[in-house]
């Protein structure tokens, strides 16, 4: 692939957006240098007008149950990792975990052993896995399925944490935990995240001073926040380095308790992710999850018994609302989607980033904060 540069966009670099440089992309699909346009019309060997778009770092959703009318619980190959990551990539998103609500073991094996295929393969976008579940709390299940909810042994345990050649994401309730699972989980390499808990204040702590780095989808499926009990929500707006996930759909958080945490918390410890279903680039509204018909309804997912099951949400609209809900500028919301789950994930010294040496994974937005165009390691994809 020869050097291409990408002209006439608003380029968002480390400290804001830039009108007066353009993006050379190198053979290998990294991003060889910054420079002024006319000189990167000299250089190149293909250039791309960006029509006065905005250009952003990549889009990185941890959290991505399924896209294109496929669910991770349904079809764990290579080949469905890959059409979810194909449907997402149409709104932006050019890296995510596929994520596995709590099943057995055996689909947890089938699910690994398919991450670890997709990214062998080279399956574009795929990172590793986030394993949602099951060590949680009834209380707090959500969706799930609360009959295949357990404690990990010390094979599971193993098993869990298998994933050879990419990253391991673990939600859990911490006070179902012991704290040296916790820490044997982090020691194996995961990156562990309190989720669907109806842990105390006092127990979420202890999770944190084992080894909980995060919190999964913030204020949804825990203990909320009290005054005289501060519970999961307490522990993670007082926590200065815990990263939160959230969903800005205007449905599962509302917007004031979101400015709330973007208040409380240190910036860049807020990202955005989708929870995203398998209608999510697909024109099929309804998918199977535990042999129950789940159909969104105005763009709302709710299981029969009338409890959020996952979103229709894409990162796009994500960005968009965090503009218009939150009332934060594109370019902090486009860091939201891309900078900082780069930092959590541990790979922010390759993605997350539109500087030289990075991988040219990027996202052409629109004066209506429209996807346009991405572009995975240099490769594009028009919208």
């Amino acid at each position: 692939m020869a050097t291409q540069a990408l002209v006439n966009g608003r380029v968002l670099l480390d400290d804001g957006f830039h009108d007066d440089v353009a993006v050379l992309v190198d053979g290998s699909g990294r991003i060889q240098a910054l420079v002024p346009e006319g000189q990167a019309r000299i250089e190149a060997g293909k250039v791309r007008d960006l029509g006065g778009g905005w250009l952003l770092p990549g889009f990185i959703d941890v959290q991505v149950n399924g896209g294109g009318g496929v669910l991770f619980n349904n079809d764990t190959r290579p080949e469905a990792i890959d059409a979810i990551g194909r449907a997402h990539r149409r709104y932006g998103t050019t890296s995510f975990l596929p994520t596995l609500i709590s099943d057995t073991a055996e689909v947890m094996e089938r699910a690994i052993a398919g991450t670890r295929a997709a990214i062998a393969a080279g399956v574009p976008g795929v990172l590793g896995i986030h394993l949602e579940g099951p060590y949680l709390a009834p209380a707090r299940k959500g969706t799930h399925d609360a009959s295949r909810f357990r404690v990990p042994d010390a094979a599971e345990l193993a098993m869990a944490t298998s994933l050879d050649n990419g990253i391991t994401l673990v939600t859990l309730a911490p006070e179902q935990v012991p704290a040296d699972t916790i820490r044997a989980m982090v020691a194996r390499g995961a990156i562990v995240c309190a989720g669907h808990t109806a842990g105390t204040y006092e127990q979420v702590r202890a999770g944190l001073e084992a080894g909980v780095r995060g919190f999964t989808h913030l204020y949804n499926a825990m203990s909320p926040l009290q005054g005289r009990e501060p519970g999961t929500v307490g522990a993670a707006l007082e926590s200065r380095e815990a990263y939160c996930g959230i969903i800005v759909d205007g449905v599962h958080v509302h917007p004031a308790s979101l400015r709330v945490a973007l208040a409380a918390k240190p910036r860049g410890t807020l990202f955005l992710v989708t929870d995203a279903m398998p209608m999510v680039g697909s024109d099929d509204p309804s998918f199977e999850l535990y042999g129950e018909t789940i159909t969104a309804v105005d763009g709302v997912v709710r299981n029969a018994a009338g409890a959020l099951a996952g979103s229709a949400l894409d990162m796009a609209t994500a960005v968009r609302n965090t503009v218009r809900l939150l009332g934060l500028p594109l370019e902090e919301a486009a860091r939201m989607a891309s900078t900082y789950p780069a930092r959590f994930l541990g790979v922010d010294s390759r993605l997350g980033r539109i500087a030289p040496g990075w991988q040219a994974d990027l996202v052409l937005l629109d004066e209506a904060l429209q996807v346009q165009a991405t572009w995975v390691a240099g490769a594009a994809s028009d919208a």
